[in-house]
């Protein structure tokens, strides 16, 4: 009966493993080397942005905004697709900084993990939060601000928007750059002015030149890989 047993496929560093029937295993023992910011310089706070998976985002304005509207950058985090939340200290310190440094309303989207949900779940969950931040606009901009979120209204120019995304995050920015260059008023009134693509984790079946070059310590070929 003993060979009948469930035995580990994947193992990601001891925190996610995948056995030979399926299941999967996260550890929520992680140990941050960083801690969350907590200075008066940026308001957060986070929303339900599709309720069909429980997704949130975690939205953050300057406290002393520069200007009376601030353009908007949507960011979505890292972790190889299958780690990672807009709530991890050293995300949600990124976001802080960019609010604080850039002026700007910063939409940080979490979406769904590999490998429960494969992709190209996790570039869907992010054309949703788009649409959420379209909704967002369509609401503010009715009499009465029907449906739309207060802690928004009046605060940002959305005709002024970015998306930017570090590692996996990067790689869906790309993919939605892809599919709303081809279709650029799809999300109006929000328009799109950029994409930021920070250290973008690509991948495939056949190497890229950047994969032959000598591996780091923690980002081996092997983890990517996998």
């Amino acid at each position: 009966m003993g060979s009948l047993d469930p035995h580990i496929v994947e193992d990601c560093m001891g925190y996610l493993k995948l056995y030979s029937d399926g299941s999967i295993f996260r550890s929520n023992d992680i140990k941050f080397k960083v801690s969350a910011i907590e200075d008066e310089s940026v308001l957060f706070k986070d929303c339900l942005f599709d309720k069909r998976f429980n997704l949130y985002l975690r939205l953050y304005k300057p406290t002393k905004p520069r200007a009376k509207k601030l353009p908007v950058v949507m960011f979505f985090h890292g972790g190889g697709f299958c780690f990672g939340s807009c709530s991890w200290p050293h995300f949600h310190n990124c976001c802080v900084r960019l609010a604080s440094g850039l002026d700007v309303v910063v939409v940080a989207p979490d979406y769904r993990l590999a490998p429960e949900h494969r992709l190209p779940a996790a570039v869907e969950d992010a054309m949703e939060a788009v649409r959420w931040l379209q909704r967002q606009c369509l609401s503010l901009s009715k009499e009465g601000h029907d449906g739309g979120d207060a802690w928004l209204d009046g605060a940002v120019d959305f005709d002024r928007a970015f998306i930017a995304g570090d590692s996996s995050g990067g790689n869906i920015a790309h993919h939605l750059a892809v599919r709303l260059g081809t279709r650029p008023r799809e999300m109006d009134p929000v328009r799109v002015r950029g994409f930021i693509l920070v250290a973008p984790f690509f991948g495939g079946e056949a190497r890229t030149k950047s994969e032959e070059g000598p591996q780091e310590e923690m980002l081996s070929l092997d983890l990517l890989d996998r």
